[in-house]
């Protein structure tokens, strides 16, 4: 079960078709957004309608009240889960992977038929919360400095004030329902649900923290492109051809709000004289008027992309954080909420980029960090390195046998 945008997605199919080659059968769920790259795959598909009014709601990137949104928006999704874990033949053996967001829904099902076993995806180091350092909640920086014991009642009060009264009444009201006992803590909770957490990034990008569920398993990025052998339109190779790699702007697949980001990237664009691409499905939120220097374009593969660009600023999304470490290119990461943050603080730390938070984005402030970027040798450095740990052809064998092989 994938829940949330094509990032949340991809690493998914990525597995799916790796399972599938080993022979197994593979459905999955998600909201119905999901249905033209998974159909795209070769796999059976169970979509939920999704209100994309949600992608409209101011609340949505807030740093403390995104969570809220992005939770009461999945229900639907997730709710779809039991019912269709009811109608599998019971004779079948059966391992539920499913988006962190699904684990309640994917516990109800363990309730209801104690063979099935669960697995969870943590896409991105801040979806496993913890108390050592790097340590970010939210767009906060918990200093070094700060003892454990004030860490973990910094979580606690998170968990208390804005987790629990999001997540509890909705669970505990299904559970009430099956006769199961009400969760009283739903960070604690949802962490001890699955049988397998996996970490789909590597060990250099967010070292295993010693407060992380238990078993789990650490994998590398499991990139996917939907269609790897996909030509650029003639616009962009034309685009390409004709003048210095491009910078590429986007705040992500899913972010229908950028309007203003995209009318600070134009003007930081033309002061920089550079040329650039703007990159989004929402095409209301790009300026109606681009001069010559910058196209638009819905959708392009980063993987092809970004190795003809300069640099790229965006959102922080972890798929789209890991296509620009594996390319090789600088970023400007300009968080708005969720795991965005956290993945910003991790670029910048690897020193692969900078951070430009989207709390009061202004062309100068956009204009004066891409300038550092793009002018930094070090950043150039420090990228080309990075890259080179990626492997050609990533292994997530050990992610498919890890599955298989969960004890019954």
């Amino acid at each position: 079960m994938a829940i949330g945008s094509a990032g949340d997605l991809f690493p998914m199919l990525r597995i799916a078709l790796a399972l599938r080659q080993r022979g197994h059968r593979i459905s999955v769920l998600g909201p119905e957004q999901h249905r033209p790259y998974v159909l795209q795959a070769g796999l059976a598909f169970h979509g939920e309608p999704v209100d994309e009014a949600v992608l409209d709601d101011p609340r949505l990137w807030h740093p403390r009240h995104g969570f809220g949104v992005v939770w009461a928006a999945t229900r639907g999704v997730a709710g779809a889960l039991p019912r269709f874990v009811e109608a599998l033949p019971v004779a079948e053996a059966c391992v539920l992977l499913v988006h962190p967001l699904a684990l309640p829904e994917a516990d109800l099902c363990r309730a209801a038929r104690p063979d099935i076993r669960v697995a969870t995806v943590y896409l991105a180091p801040s979806n496993l919360p913890t108390v050592h350092d790097p340590l970010m909640v939210g767009p906060l920086a918990v200093p070094r400095w700060v003892p454990a014991a004030a860490r973990r009642w910094l979580w606690r009060q998170v968990g208390e004030r804005l987790i629990d009264p999001v997540v509890l009444p909705g669970v505990n009201r299904e559970r009430r329902l099956r006769g199961l006992s009400p969760v009283r803590h739903a960070l604690g909770y949802l962490l001890q649900v699955p049988d397998l957490s996996l970490a789909l990034f590597p060990a250099w990008f967010a070292a295993t923290q010693p407060d992380w569920p238990k078993p789990l398993l650490h994998a590398d990025f499991p990139l996917y492109e939907p269609d790897p052998a996909a030509s650029f339109t003639p616009a962009l190779a034309a685009f390409l051809a004709a003048g210095e790699a491009p910078v590429v702007f986007t705040p992500g697949t899913g972010n229908r709000q950028g309007a203003a980001y995209f009318q600070c990237a134009l003007q930081a664009t033309l002061r920089l004289q550079r040329r650039a691409i703007f990159l989004t499905p929402h095409a209301q939120q790009v300026p109606a008027s681009l001069p010559p220097g910058v196209l638009w374009q819905p959708y392009v593969p980063l993987a092809r992309l970004l190795p003809e660009c300069a640099a790229i600023v965006h959102h922080g999304g972890i798929g789209t954080t890991a296509e620009a470490l594996r390319s090789g290119i600088a970023q400007l990461v300009v968080p708005f909420a969720h795991d965005q943050f956290d993945n910003a603080a991790r670029v910048t730390a690897l020193g692969a980029g900078q951070t430009l938070p989207a709390t009061g984005l202004s062309a100068s402030r956009l204009t004066r960090s891409l300038r550092r970027v793009l002018s930094s040798r070090a950043l150039a450095v420090n990228c080309r390195a990075l890259s080179s740990r990626f492997a050609p052809n990533p292994d997530i064998e050990q992610v498919c046998a890890a599955l298989v092989n969960l004890p019954l």
